[in-house]
């Protein structure tokens, strides 16, 4: 992995959120990469609730400024970074202040889903996507994780086809069992369209389910990574019938090896 460039984009990351297995993995196998050489980069959501003072981020003057058109609508980008201690390893956060001030994840006080789940993670796609542009930084891999991060693939594949920055990158997706209930908002495939994704790769999404959005994550990747020991049967089967490199399920413990192998065996190919 000496000199690759991986791409890290997850929804959660210790240590700025708290500890689950895909916040643990998101920085464990960056971890590994970097171990072994290999140039990293890891972008997450500037939620509410991460402690700016706390872990020193400060936002990248020159990589803010832009406008994302959301639904036709102006949504500013800002960015912020800081470095994980002890790791030399930077963390780029997507920040707005409409979609990620609030002082919660993806649900209100009442563990209903916010309303407006579906911008935040076309937002992100798109944020991390043209932060990764004006860094010019092409990665070899862009590893994705979890549901918040699942529309990247599809805009990659999509909307930013013909980016020569990302001619070469390979996109592994790990798909993890800490989906959402319910759907996301009646509007949401009319959002994609509106970035003029074709209507075929919007099909699997016509129900917006946490499934449905992960099965599309599945079709635009190049492999496929089981971060959790049991999913859904409706997502195994969809692996099953991907056609696509699949690494199962590894232990915390005993990942690393196995993930670089993958890496270098299955889909640098």
């Amino acid at each position: 992995m000496k000199d690759k460039r991986v791409l890290f984009v997850s929804a959660e990351v210790v240590p700025y959120l708290p500890e689950n297995e895909m916040s643990r993995m998101s920085f464990e196998s960056a971890k590994k990469v970097h171990s072994k050489g290999g140039q990293t980069r890891i972008f997450m959501p500037r939620f509410g609730l991460i402690n700016e003072r706390r872990h020193q981020l400060h936002e990248v003057i020159r990589l803010s400024g832009m406008n994302l058109i959301i639904n036709d609508m102006d949504m500013p980008l800002i960015i912020k970074v800081a470095s994980i201690p002890k790791e030399r390893m930077q963390v780029y956060f997507i920040d707005n202040d409409e979609y990620f001030k609030r002082k919660a994840l993806f649900t209100d006080e009442d563990e209903n889903m916010f309303d407006d789940n579906d911008e935040r993670a076309i937002f992100f796609a798109k944020g991390v996507i043209e932060t990764v542009k004006k860094l010019n930084w092409a990665p070899d891999i862009i590893h994705v994780h979890g549901w918040m991060a699942s529309l990247l693939p599809l805009y990659l594949k999509e909307y930013y086809k013909d980016d020569p920055l990302f001619t070469n990158s390979k996109i592994v997706t790990s798909v993890y069992d800490n989906g959402f209930e319910g759907t996301f908002n009646d509007k949401f495939t009319s959002k994609l369209k509106f970035d003029n994704i074709s209507e075929d790769k919007i099909a699997v999404m016509e129900t917006p389910s946490h499934l449905n959005l992960i099965k599309s994550a599945i079709d635009n990747s190049d492999a496929i990574i089981k971060g959790s020991h049991s999913l859904p049967a409706e997502l195994t089967e969809h692996l099953d019938n991907c056609n696509k490199p699949v690494l199962d399920y590894q232990a915390m413990d005993e990942f690393g090896e196995a993930y670089l192998e993958f890496y270098n065996s299955e889909v640098f190919v």
